[in-house]
């Protein structure tokens, strides 16, 4: 059993280091980045998205009542805009100013509850059999990279250093280990961490709709406005078809 608490922790530290895939753009020019950002932003609506609607809440509904999933949704999507507005009272009215973007605080909270329950999936797995564990670790993975990618994106555009987004990325990330280790001992908690799950797809629907769709479509170019369509949809396609992989 030790080994196999050695792999799950071992699994979702690789799995962590996914926060640090911005990493790549410090290998590109300043102007270019400027370019990709916003592609990137584009990106990550469409991996928000296709991770409420394709990932969290056909799990959940799995396991909850539709009622009991919509009414989590919603409590999500009211939560997450009562942080939003706490966080635009401290950091901007407060402060007279508002550097960073309340929306890059919550794209953070909502991926640190994301990477949470992976960490709980990846340890009920190993706990079946490793083979199966390894598989599902990998399925995990593949659809983190390209929302990894994406919200390191978000959190340049809204104000982060590209330093501190790789950081703050990484930590949130790092919420899995927890995930894995809490799962090995107390393997029943992911059946009330399903609850979280509904919760966490309201918070991504509300950062995705209110906040980031108004920020890509700023662009005031037909082409740019093609691109940020094609971006969101090719998002939204790479979550669809991490979900059939995975079942």
């Amino acid at each position: 059993m030790a080994n196999i608490l050695f792999l799950i922790i071992l699994t979702t530290l690789i799995s962590g280091l996914l926060g640090l895939s911005g990493a790549i753009t410090f290998l590109i020019s300043k102007k270019s980045l400027d370019k990709l950002i916003i592609f990137l932003v584009s990106l990550s609506i469409g991996a928000l998205l296709g991770g409420a609607f394709f990932h969290f809440i056909p799990e959940a509904l799995e396991k909850i009542s539709m009622s009991k999933t919509i009414f989590i949704i919603i409590i999500g999507i009211i939560v997450f805009y009562l942080i939003e507005r706490i966080l635009h009272w401290h950091h901007c009215h407060k402060h007279g100013q508002c550097e960073e973007h309340p929306y890059t605080h919550l794209i953070l909270y909502g991926d640190a509850i994301h990477n949470f329950i992976d960490g709980l999936i990846i340890a009920g797995a190993f706990l079946l059999s490793i083979p199966f564990g390894i598989l599902t670790s990998l399925l995990i993975m593949a659809h983190e990279l390209p929302q990894e990618i994406g919200d390191f994106g978000i959190l340049v555009y809204g104000g982060f250093t590209k330093n501190k987004a790789l950081f703050y990325n990484f930590l949130a990330q790092l919420t899995a280990i927890l995930g894995g280790i809490l799962g090995y001992y107390f393997l029943n908690l992911y059946s009330y961490a399903i609850y979280f799950l509904p919760f966490a797809a309201g918070g991504f629907i509300y950062i995705a709709v209110k906040d980031l769709i108004p920020e890509v479509f700023k662009q005031k170019t037909f082409k740019q406005t093609i691109i940020n369509i094609i971006a969101i949809i090719l998002g939204l396609l790479l979550l669809v078809s991490a979900r059939v992989f995975v079942g």
